[in-house]
Protein backbone atom coordinates (compact mmCIF):
# COMPACT_ATOMS: atom_id res chain seq x y z
CA UNK A 1 0.00 0.00 0.00
CA UNK A 2 2.78 2.40 1.06
CA UNK A 3 4.21 1.78 -2.33
CA UNK A 4 0.90 3.11 -4.40
CA UNK A 5 1.09 6.05 -2.26
CA UNK A 6 4.46 6.22 -3.20
CA UNK A 7 4.27 5.95 -7.16
CA UNK A 8 1.31 8.11 -6.66
CA UNK A 9 3.88 11.08 -5.65
CA UNK A 10 5.86 10.73 -7.86
CA UNK A 11 3.20 11.60 -11.09
CA UNK A 12 2.29 15.28 -11.03
CA UNK A 13 -1.15 14.78 -11.36
CA UNK A 14 -1.98 12.59 -8.73
CA UNK A 15 0.36 14.66 -6.42
CA UNK A 16 -2.16 17.82 -6.78
CA UNK A 17 -4.77 15.13 -6.19
CA UNK A 18 -3.16 14.32 -3.01
CA UNK A 19 -2.01 17.90 -1.61
CA UNK A 20 -5.56 18.99 -2.29
CA UNK A 21 -7.18 16.48 -0.38
CA UNK A 22 -4.37 16.91 2.38
CA UNK A 23 -4.97 20.61 2.49
CA UNK A 24 -9.22 19.92 2.28
CA UNK A 25 -8.77 18.02 5.20
CA UNK A 26 -6.39 20.17 7.35
CA UNK A 27 -9.37 22.93 6.51
CA UNK A 28 -11.63 20.67 7.86
CA UNK A 29 -9.93 19.96 11.15
CA UNK A 30 -9.39 23.92 11.73
CA UNK A 31 -13.23 24.25 10.89
CA UNK A 32 -13.94 21.70 13.80
CA UNK A 33 -12.15 23.77 16.31
CA UNK A 34 -13.67 26.87 15.56
CA UNK A 35 -16.43 27.96 18.68
CA UNK A 36 -20.00 28.58 18.17
CA UNK A 37 -21.07 31.79 20.00
CA UNK A 38 -23.44 31.71 23.15
CA UNK A 39 -22.43 28.27 23.35
CA UNK A 40 -20.16 27.27 27.12
CA UNK A 41 -17.64 24.43 25.19
CA UNK A 42 -16.23 23.69 28.95
CA UNK A 43 -19.60 22.87 29.98
CA UNK A 44 -20.26 20.71 27.16
CA UNK A 45 -17.43 18.85 27.66
CA UNK A 46 -17.73 18.09 31.38
CA UNK A 47 -21.76 16.87 29.93
CA UNK A 48 -19.92 14.21 27.30
CA UNK A 49 -17.53 13.13 30.23
CA UNK A 50 -20.68 11.36 31.47
CA UNK A 51 -20.92 7.63 30.68
CA UNK A 52 -24.53 8.35 30.26
CA UNK A 53 -24.26 10.58 27.74
CA UNK A 54 -21.58 8.26 25.67
CA UNK A 55 -23.57 5.80 25.43
CA UNK A 56 -26.77 7.83 23.35
CA UNK A 57 -26.89 9.27 19.98
CA UNK A 58 -25.22 12.09 21.04
CA UNK A 59 -22.33 10.23 21.59
CA UNK A 60 -23.05 8.44 17.93
CA UNK A 61 -22.62 11.71 16.45
CA UNK A 62 -19.70 12.05 18.54
CA UNK A 63 -17.82 9.56 17.15
CA UNK A 64 -18.31 11.08 13.28
CA UNK A 65 -17.64 14.48 13.91
CA UNK A 66 -14.10 13.63 15.29
CA UNK A 67 -15.34 14.93 18.68
CA UNK A 68 -16.36 18.46 17.52
CA UNK A 69 -19.84 17.42 18.43
CA UNK A 70 -18.67 17.28 22.14
CA UNK A 71 -17.06 20.16 21.69
CA UNK A 72 -20.17 22.47 20.02
CA UNK A 73 -17.73 23.60 17.24
CA UNK A 74 -18.67 25.00 13.43
CA UNK A 75 -18.82 21.50 12.23
CA UNK A 76 -20.29 19.86 15.26
CA UNK A 77 -22.83 18.50 12.97
CA UNK A 78 -20.24 16.95 10.29
CA UNK A 79 -21.02 14.54 7.41
CA UNK A 80 -23.94 13.66 9.27
CA UNK A 81 -26.88 15.38 7.58
CA UNK A 82 -25.23 14.77 4.28
CA UNK A 83 -24.97 10.83 4.95
CA UNK A 84 -28.80 11.32 6.15
CA UNK A 85 -29.52 13.07 3.23
CA UNK A 86 -28.51 10.68 0.89
CA UNK A 87 -30.12 7.47 2.40
CA UNK A 88 -33.34 9.16 2.24
CA UNK A 89 -33.00 10.02 -1.39
CA UNK A 90 -32.19 6.20 -1.84
CA UNK A 91 -34.87 5.39 -0.49
CA UNK A 92 -37.42 7.32 -2.21
CA UNK A 93 -35.15 6.74 -5.50
CA UNK A 94 -37.13 3.23 -4.40
CA UNK A 95 -40.37 4.10 -3.68
CA UNK A 96 -41.34 7.16 -6.04
CA UNK A 97 -41.50 5.80 -9.91
CA UNK A 98 -40.20 9.49 -10.60
CA UNK A 99 -36.88 9.54 -9.00
CA UNK A 100 -35.97 6.10 -9.76
CA UNK A 101 -36.59 7.45 -14.00
CA UNK A 102 -34.94 10.48 -13.03
CA UNK A 103 -31.64 8.05 -11.57
CA UNK A 104 -31.31 6.09 -14.13
CA UNK A 105 -31.30 9.01 -16.91
CA UNK A 106 -27.89 9.16 -17.35
CA UNK A 107 -25.71 12.34 -15.88
CA UNK A 108 -28.20 14.89 -16.33
CA UNK A 109 -30.49 12.86 -14.02
CA UNK A 110 -27.83 12.48 -11.67
CA UNK A 111 -27.19 16.02 -11.40
CA UNK A 112 -30.31 16.80 -10.74
CA UNK A 113 -30.95 13.89 -7.77
CA UNK A 114 -27.51 15.50 -6.49
CA UNK A 115 -29.29 19.05 -6.22
CA UNK A 116 -32.76 17.78 -4.73
CA UNK A 117 -30.04 16.11 -1.91
CA UNK A 118 -28.32 19.68 -1.01
CA UNK A 119 -31.72 20.87 -0.57
CA UNK A 120 -32.67 18.06 1.88
CA UNK A 121 -29.63 18.29 3.66
CA UNK A 122 -29.76 21.86 4.21
CA UNK A 123 -33.38 21.27 5.67
CA UNK A 124 -31.76 17.95 7.89
CA UNK A 125 -29.06 20.47 8.87
CA UNK A 126 -31.64 23.08 10.25
CA UNK A 127 -33.72 20.15 12.31
CA UNK A 128 -30.71 18.58 13.44
CA UNK A 129 -29.63 21.63 14.51
CA UNK A 130 -32.61 22.73 16.44
CA UNK A 131 -32.62 19.74 18.10
CA UNK A 132 -28.72 20.27 19.32
CA UNK A 133 -30.10 23.60 20.82
CA UNK A 134 -33.06 22.08 22.90
CA UNK A 135 -30.40 19.50 24.30
CA UNK A 136 -28.12 21.82 25.11
CA UNK A 137 -30.74 24.12 26.95
CA UNK A 138 -32.18 21.25 28.59
CA UNK A 139 -29.24 19.49 30.12
CA UNK A 140 -28.76 19.15 33.74
CA UNK A 141 -24.84 19.12 34.55
CA UNK A 142 -23.43 17.82 37.88
CA UNK A 143 -22.28 21.51 38.22
CA UNK A 144 -25.34 23.20 37.75
CA UNK A 145 -23.11 25.24 34.79
CA UNK A 146 -25.01 26.10 32.04
CA UNK A 147 -24.32 25.15 28.81
CA UNK A 148 -25.89 27.98 26.55
CA UNK A 149 -24.87 31.36 27.80
CA UNK A 150 -27.53 33.01 26.39
CA UNK A 151 -31.39 31.62 25.36
CA UNK A 152 -32.88 34.36 23.88
CA UNK A 153 -34.26 34.36 20.22
CA UNK A 154 -30.52 36.44 19.07
CA UNK A 155 -28.43 33.50 20.18
CA UNK A 156 -30.95 31.02 19.18
CA UNK A 157 -31.04 32.47 15.59
CA UNK A 158 -26.97 32.58 15.26
CA UNK A 159 -26.89 28.90 16.57
CA UNK A 160 -28.99 27.18 14.04
CA UNK A 161 -27.53 29.27 11.34
CA UNK A 162 -24.13 28.62 12.08
CA UNK A 163 -24.50 24.94 12.55
CA UNK A 164 -27.05 24.86 9.37
CA UNK A 165 -23.67 26.58 7.30
CA UNK A 166 -21.61 24.64 8.93
CA UNK A 167 -23.27 21.41 7.67
CA UNK A 168 -23.57 23.39 4.20
CA UNK A 169 -19.70 23.56 3.97
CA UNK A 170 -18.67 20.17 5.15
CA UNK A 171 -21.20 18.97 2.44
CA UNK A 172 -19.42 21.22 -0.43
CA UNK A 173 -16.08 20.25 1.43
CA UNK A 174 -16.91 16.93 0.44
CA UNK A 175 -18.30 17.38 -2.96
CA UNK A 176 -14.77 19.58 -4.05
CA UNK A 177 -13.20 15.95 -2.72
CA UNK A 178 -14.99 14.19 -5.06
CA UNK A 179 -14.76 16.72 -7.86
CA UNK A 180 -10.80 17.67 -7.91
CA UNK A 181 -8.97 15.42 -4.70
CA UNK A 182 -8.46 11.58 -4.28
CA UNK A 183 -11.27 8.57 -2.96
CA UNK A 184 -14.70 9.63 -1.95
CA UNK A 185 -15.05 13.10 0.30
CA UNK A 186 -17.58 11.66 2.60
CA UNK A 187 -15.61 9.06 3.36
CA UNK A 188 -12.56 10.73 3.26
CA UNK A 189 -14.03 13.09 6.29
CA UNK A 190 -15.25 10.19 8.52
CA UNK A 191 -11.85 8.75 7.93
CA UNK A 192 -10.04 11.88 9.32
CA UNK A 193 -12.87 12.49 12.34
CA UNK A 194 -12.55 8.57 13.34
CA UNK A 195 -8.37 8.70 13.08
CA UNK A 196 -8.93 11.93 15.17
CA UNK A 197 -10.01 10.14 18.01
CA UNK A 198 -8.01 7.24 17.36
CA UNK A 199 -5.24 9.68 18.30
CA UNK A 200 -6.49 10.12 21.51
CA UNK A 201 -7.19 6.27 22.89
CA UNK A 202 -3.67 5.32 21.16
CA UNK A 203 -1.84 8.22 23.58
CA UNK A 204 -4.06 7.06 26.61
CA UNK A 205 -2.93 3.46 25.99
CA UNK A 206 0.65 4.83 26.17
CA UNK A 207 -0.02 6.47 29.73
CA UNK A 208 -1.51 2.73 30.46
CA UNK A 209 1.60 0.97 29.70
CA UNK A 210 2.99 1.78 33.22
CA UNK A 211 0.14 0.54 35.29
CA UNK A 212 -1.59 -2.09 32.99
CA UNK A 213 1.43 -3.34 31.32
CA UNK A 214 0.47 -7.08 30.09
CA UNK A 215 -3.04 -6.21 29.50
CA UNK A 216 -2.53 -2.74 27.51
CA UNK A 217 -0.46 -5.50 25.59
CA UNK A 218 -2.66 -7.90 24.98
CA UNK A 219 -5.48 -5.43 24.16
CA UNK A 220 -2.86 -3.57 21.68
CA UNK A 221 -2.20 -7.42 19.82
CA UNK A 222 -6.11 -8.09 19.76
CA UNK A 223 -6.76 -4.74 18.12
CA UNK A 224 -4.05 -5.94 15.05
CA UNK A 225 -5.63 -9.22 15.01
CA UNK A 226 -8.86 -7.64 14.63
CA UNK A 227 -8.06 -5.45 12.16
CA UNK A 228 -6.71 -8.06 9.84
CA UNK A 229 -9.66 -10.00 9.95
CA UNK A 230 -11.35 -6.59 8.99
CA UNK A 231 -9.27 -6.61 6.03
CA UNK A 232 -9.76 -10.10 4.94
CA UNK A 233 -13.60 -9.35 5.19
CA UNK A 234 -13.62 -6.49 3.04
CA UNK A 235 -11.91 -7.90 0.47
CA UNK A 236 -13.28 -11.32 0.45
CA UNK A 237 -16.12 -11.91 -2.14
CA UNK A 238 -18.04 -14.76 -4.00
CA UNK A 239 -17.34 -14.94 -7.65
CA UNK A 240 -20.07 -16.34 -9.81
CA UNK A 241 -18.41 -17.63 -13.43
CA UNK A 242 -20.60 -15.73 -16.13
CA UNK A 243 -19.96 -17.11 -20.38
CA UNK A 244 -21.17 -14.47 -22.99
CA UNK A 245 -21.87 -16.20 -25.94
CA UNK A 246 -19.97 -15.26 -29.23
CA UNK A 247 -22.24 -12.99 -31.48
CA UNK A 248 -21.47 -11.41 -35.16
CA UNK A 249 -22.19 -7.83 -35.79
CA UNK A 250 -21.36 -7.39 -39.13
CA UNK A 251 -17.95 -8.74 -39.71
CA UNK A 252 -17.16 -8.21 -36.51
CA UNK A 253 -17.32 -10.87 -33.90
CA UNK A 254 -18.26 -10.03 -30.24
CA UNK A 255 -18.48 -12.08 -26.86
CA UNK A 256 -17.23 -15.52 -26.12
CA UNK A 257 -15.48 -14.37 -23.09
CA UNK A 258 -15.74 -15.72 -19.61
CA UNK A 259 -15.55 -13.17 -16.77
CA UNK A 260 -17.29 -13.63 -13.47
CA UNK A 261 -20.05 -11.73 -10.93
CA UNK A 262 -18.19 -10.75 -7.74
CA UNK A 263 -20.57 -10.61 -4.72
CA UNK A 264 -19.40 -8.96 -1.82
CA UNK A 265 -19.23 -10.59 1.48
CA UNK A 266 -19.55 -6.79 3.35
CA UNK A 267 -21.46 -5.26 0.29
CA UNK A 268 -23.51 -3.00 2.88
CA UNK A 269 -21.07 -1.55 4.50
CA UNK A 270 -21.43 -0.30 7.86
CA UNK A 271 -24.88 1.11 7.27
CA UNK A 272 -26.59 -1.97 9.29
CA UNK A 273 -24.91 -1.04 12.19
CA UNK A 274 -25.62 1.99 11.83
CA UNK A 275 -29.24 1.83 11.51
CA UNK A 276 -28.76 -0.48 14.49
CA UNK A 277 -26.99 1.68 17.01
CA UNK A 278 -29.20 4.57 16.23
CA UNK A 279 -32.53 2.29 17.69
CA UNK A 280 -30.13 1.10 20.14
CA UNK A 281 -29.44 4.31 21.40
CA UNK A 282 -32.54 5.72 21.27
CA UNK A 283 -33.99 4.67 24.63
CA UNK A 284 -30.66 6.03 26.44
CA UNK A 285 -31.37 9.48 24.47
CA UNK A 286 -34.99 9.66 25.70
CA UNK A 287 -33.78 9.33 29.24
CA UNK A 288 -31.75 12.72 28.63
CA UNK A 289 -35.09 14.61 27.65
CA UNK A 290 -37.23 12.81 30.71
CA UNK A 291 -35.35 12.27 33.64
CA UNK A 292 -37.99 10.68 35.17
CA UNK A 293 -37.36 7.47 32.98
CA UNK A 294 -33.94 7.54 33.31
CA UNK A 295 -33.92 5.12 36.12
CA UNK A 296 -36.08 2.26 34.05
CA UNK A 297 -33.86 2.76 30.98
CA UNK A 298 -30.43 3.07 32.47
CA UNK A 299 -31.60 -0.60 33.86
CA UNK A 300 -32.64 -2.26 30.94
CA UNK A 301 -31.77 -0.83 28.03
CA UNK A 302 -27.93 -0.40 28.72
CA UNK A 303 -24.58 -2.25 27.65
CA UNK A 304 -23.46 -2.29 31.18
CA UNK A 305 -22.81 -6.35 32.84
CA UNK A 306 -24.37 -4.51 35.92
CA UNK A 307 -27.46 -4.43 34.52
CA UNK A 308 -29.68 -6.00 31.65
CA UNK A 309 -26.99 -5.80 29.82
CA UNK A 310 -27.58 -8.68 27.84
CA UNK A 311 -30.75 -7.56 26.09
CA UNK A 312 -29.13 -4.54 25.35
CA UNK A 313 -26.27 -6.76 23.14
CA UNK A 314 -29.12 -9.32 22.11
CA UNK A 315 -31.54 -6.93 20.18
CA UNK A 316 -28.57 -5.09 18.91
CA UNK A 317 -27.44 -8.14 17.31
CA UNK A 318 -30.38 -8.88 15.77
CA UNK A 319 -30.76 -5.45 14.84
CA UNK A 320 -27.67 -6.07 12.25
CA UNK A 321 -28.83 -8.93 11.09
CA UNK A 322 -32.04 -7.81 10.11
CA UNK A 323 -31.27 -4.47 8.32
CA UNK A 324 -28.19 -6.19 6.33
CA UNK A 325 -30.64 -8.09 4.57
CA UNK A 326 -32.79 -5.05 4.68
CA UNK A 327 -30.13 -2.83 2.94
CA UNK A 328 -29.63 -5.76 0.37
CA UNK A 329 -32.93 -5.72 -0.75
CA UNK A 330 -33.43 -2.35 -1.39
CA UNK A 331 -29.94 -1.80 -2.94
CA UNK A 332 -29.36 -5.42 -4.85
CA UNK A 333 -31.45 -6.73 -7.09
CA UNK A 334 -30.88 -10.14 -8.57
CA UNK A 335 -33.65 -10.14 -11.09
CA UNK A 336 -32.01 -6.88 -12.49
CA UNK A 337 -28.75 -8.40 -12.41
CA UNK A 338 -30.01 -11.00 -14.30
CA UNK A 339 -32.06 -9.44 -16.55
CA UNK A 340 -28.93 -7.28 -17.75
CA UNK A 341 -26.56 -10.82 -18.35
CA UNK A 342 -29.24 -11.62 -20.52
CA UNK A 343 -29.82 -9.13 -22.58
CA UNK A 344 -25.87 -8.66 -23.23
CA UNK A 345 -25.46 -12.64 -23.79
CA UNK A 346 -24.40 -13.45 -20.60
CA UNK A 347 -25.03 -16.64 -18.50
CA UNK A 348 -23.68 -18.34 -15.17
CA UNK A 349 -22.66 -22.01 -16.29
CA UNK A 350 -26.02 -24.67 -15.35
CA UNK A 351 -27.96 -22.19 -14.81
CA UNK A 352 -30.77 -20.85 -17.55
CA UNK A 353 -31.55 -17.14 -18.34
CA UNK A 354 -33.96 -14.91 -16.48
CA UNK A 355 -35.87 -16.27 -13.12
CA UNK A 356 -33.75 -19.17 -12.96
CA UNK A 357 -30.36 -17.27 -12.74
CA UNK A 358 -32.22 -14.35 -10.60
CA UNK A 359 -33.49 -17.61 -7.92
CA UNK A 360 -29.44 -18.45 -8.18
CA UNK A 361 -28.15 -15.57 -7.45
CA UNK A 362 -30.97 -14.25 -4.60
CA UNK A 363 -29.95 -18.01 -2.80
CA UNK A 364 -25.81 -16.88 -3.22
CA UNK A 365 -26.49 -13.24 -2.01
CA UNK A 366 -28.99 -14.63 1.12
CA UNK A 367 -25.65 -17.06 2.22
CA UNK A 368 -22.95 -14.30 1.42
CA UNK A 369 -24.78 -11.97 3.37
CA UNK A 370 -25.43 -14.28 6.17
CA UNK A 371 -21.80 -14.71 6.64
CA UNK A 372 -21.37 -10.32 6.52
CA UNK A 373 -24.18 -9.74 9.12
CA UNK A 374 -22.78 -12.51 11.60
CA UNK A 375 -19.21 -10.23 11.27
CA UNK A 376 -20.98 -7.10 11.36
CA UNK A 377 -22.44 -8.30 14.57
CA UNK A 378 -19.66 -9.42 16.49
CA UNK A 379 -17.93 -6.29 15.39
CA UNK A 380 -20.58 -4.23 17.20
CA UNK A 381 -20.81 -6.71 20.71
CA UNK A 382 -17.12 -7.26 20.96
CA UNK A 383 -16.10 -3.61 21.95
CA UNK A 384 -19.09 -4.03 24.98
CA UNK A 385 -18.03 -7.50 26.05
CA UNK A 386 -14.90 -6.61 26.27
CA UNK A 387 -15.42 -3.23 28.39
CA UNK A 388 -17.57 -5.95 30.81
CA UNK A 389 -13.42 -7.33 31.86
CA UNK A 390 -13.19 -4.28 33.85
CA UNK A 391 -9.48 -3.37 32.34
CA UNK A 392 -8.87 -0.14 31.51
CA UNK A 393 -6.35 -0.78 28.90
CA UNK A 394 -9.35 -2.97 27.01
CA UNK A 395 -11.92 0.16 27.72
CA UNK A 396 -9.31 2.37 26.53
CA UNK A 397 -8.21 0.81 22.76
CA UNK A 398 -11.04 -1.10 22.04
CA UNK A 399 -14.21 1.21 20.34
CA UNK A 400 -16.60 0.63 18.43
CA UNK A 401 -16.88 -1.80 15.29
CA UNK A 402 -17.92 1.13 13.29
CA UNK A 403 -15.28 2.93 13.39
CA UNK A 404 -12.52 0.21 12.55
CA UNK A 405 -14.40 -0.96 9.52
CA UNK A 406 -15.03 2.80 8.25
CA UNK A 407 -11.04 3.32 8.77
CA UNK A 408 -10.40 -0.06 7.09
CA UNK A 409 -12.69 0.62 3.84
CA UNK A 410 -11.61 3.81 3.33
CA UNK A 411 -8.04 2.78 3.48
CA UNK A 412 -8.39 0.14 0.89
CA UNK A 413 -11.02 1.93 -0.96
CA UNK A 414 -8.46 4.63 -1.54
CA UNK A 415 -5.81 2.99 -2.45
CA UNK A 416 -7.70 1.46 -4.96
CA UNK A 417 -8.72 4.58 -6.36
CA UNK A 418 -5.34 5.35 -6.72
CA UNK A 419 -3.81 2.25 -8.20
CA UNK A 420 -6.47 2.97 -10.74
CA UNK A 421 -5.11 6.63 -11.62
CA UNK A 422 -1.42 5.00 -12.16
CA UNK A 423 -2.72 2.41 -14.29
CA UNK A 424 -4.59 4.81 -16.12
CA UNK A 425 -2.05 6.97 -16.88
CA UNK A 426 0.92 4.25 -16.94
CA UNK A 427 -1.39 2.61 -20.14
CA UNK A 428 0.77 2.88 -23.19
CA UNK A 429 -2.11 2.24 -25.70
CA UNK A 430 -1.82 0.78 -29.24
CA UNK A 431 0.72 3.05 -30.84
CA UNK A 432 3.78 2.89 -28.47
Amino acid sequence: MWQTYRNAWKIDDLRKKLLFTLFIIILFRIGSAIPVPFISSTAMQEWFSDDAVQGTLLGYFNMLSGDAFSKATLFALGVSPYITASIVMQLLSIAIPALEKLQKSGPEGQAKISKITRYVTVVLALITAYGYYTTMRTARLPSNLPILIDTGWFALLVILVAYTAGACLVMWIAEKIDERGIGNGISIILFANITAGIAFKILALFKLLTVETVAAIAAFLMMIGIITLIVFITKSERRLPVQYAKRQVGRKMYGGMNTNLPIKVLMSGVMPIIFANAITALPSTLSLLIPSWSDFISKYFSPQKADWGWIYVSVDFLLILAFAFFYISISFNPMEVANNLKKNGGTILGYRPGKPTADYIKKVLNRITLIGAFFLSFMAIFPILMSWTGSDSFKTLIFGGTSLIIIVGVALETTRDIESEITMRHYKGFLE
